[in-house]
Parts: structure tokens; sequence; C-alpha cells
């Protein structure tokens, strides 16, 4: 469940292409063949995605949160007015932002395909749009997140939230003890992708006091 490598690394051509997987590079080898498609082009669109729009973009706007109460009270308020105020937009779908806190965890799925926030966290990993995935969330959630994220106390409360084509949301985490008097900019180099999905915690890597 970590996060993927770049479609690039040596590996993923060791590997046979699923069904889906094959259909998606027949199409992208007869565009590319055709000259509708320039690969230098596809793939920096698909690095914007993966490494510079999202999770960066999410990462930035929960730094700002978790720095400016009068920021975080928009964002719980009006999360998609929030986010436009960092120039992220969606493509008219609503987005929520979802608060974990010490007696509450927030977990985010979709049951029916793969609805996800790209604008703010960019391409959706794998997993997430696995069937294990989609259906475990909402039968065992604690067991998800003992996997993914480690084990939830019996006196915190999971709460599960369906996408939709309509309506995407955003977790936002709790700020890690030992993260007083950081930067903004430090703070959100700690946010993960993982964690605004809400399967897993924002943690302090080791040797990284400030």
């Amino acid at each position: 469940m970590s996060e993927h490598d770049h479609h690039h690394h040596g590996g993923e051509h060791d590997r046979p292409l699923s069904g889906p997987a094959l259909r998606v590079k027949a199409l992208e080898s007869l565009l590319v063949e055709k000259g509708l498609v320039d690969p230098k082009a596809l793939d920096e669109l698909i690095d914007t995605y993966e490494t510079k729009v999202g999770p960066r973009n999410g990462a930035r706007v929960v730094a700002r949160a978790w720095v400016d109460p009068a920021y975080k009270q928009r964002l719980l308020a009006d999360a998609g007015a929030a986010i436009a105020e960092f120039g992220f937009v969606g493509r008219g779908e609503d987005i929520v932002a979802l608060e974990n806190t010490p007696t509450v965890r927030n977990l985010v799925v979709c049951t029916l395909c793969s609805c996800y926030p790209w604008p703010v966290l960019g391409l959706p990993p794998v997993w997430y749009k696995s069937a294990p995935y989609r259906a475990r969330a909402v039968i065992d959630p604690r067991g998800v997140l003992k996997e993914l994220g480690g084990e939830v106390a019996d006196d915190v409360e999971v709460r599960v939230w369906d996408s939709t084509a309509e309506l995407r949301y955003l977790v936002l985490p709790e700020r890690p003890a030992g993260t007083e008097g950081w930067s903004e900019e430090q703070l959100a180099e700690i946010v993960t992708r993982d964690a605004m999905i809400g399967v897993a915690r924002v943690t302090v890597p080791a040797g990284s006091g400030r």
C-alpha cells in the first residue's frame, strides 16, 4: 500500500499487464502511432499529476490549516472555496474536508469506482481503486486501518465516507506532537497522501527535529 513508483522504473516492465492495463497500453500505442499524442507530453502529464499537482497540493492545504485557525475554519465550512484560495480547482465536483481528532478517525473510499479529489491528491493509488479496498473499507474499516496505518483504539470512532462523482473528501489529519514551532513549509513536507485519504497518521520522521 506504499507510494507506487513512477511508471518508468524497470521492475514495472517485467510484470505482465492486467486486462485494463493492456487496454490502456494498446490505446496509448495507437494514439502515439497515429500522431495524436506526443509520448513525451503524456509522460509529463502523468508526472505532473503524480508528483506536482498532488499530493503536494493537499499537503499545503493541510499545513495551512494546522498553522492558521481562521483558514481551518474556512476549510471545514467550505472546503472547495478554501482550497481555491491556493488556485486548486476541480471540474465541478464538491469537496468536503473531514477533521480527524483524538476521538474520531475518518476514512475515505469510493465503493463504486475510484472517485478521488484530483486537485489536491493527484492520481489515485492503485490500491484505492482495488475491489478489496473498496469492500473492506466499508465492512472492516478498523482492519484496513490496522494494516495500513496502525491499530485504532476501541474508544475512537471510525467514520467511513463514500465518494461520488459529485462529492469528494479530503481528510484533515491530526497534527503530530513535536511539531510546535515548525513552519508551514516544514509541516507540508511530512503530510502524506495516505493521511489525507485517512488510512494513515502523519508522523514525524526520525531525525526531523527542528
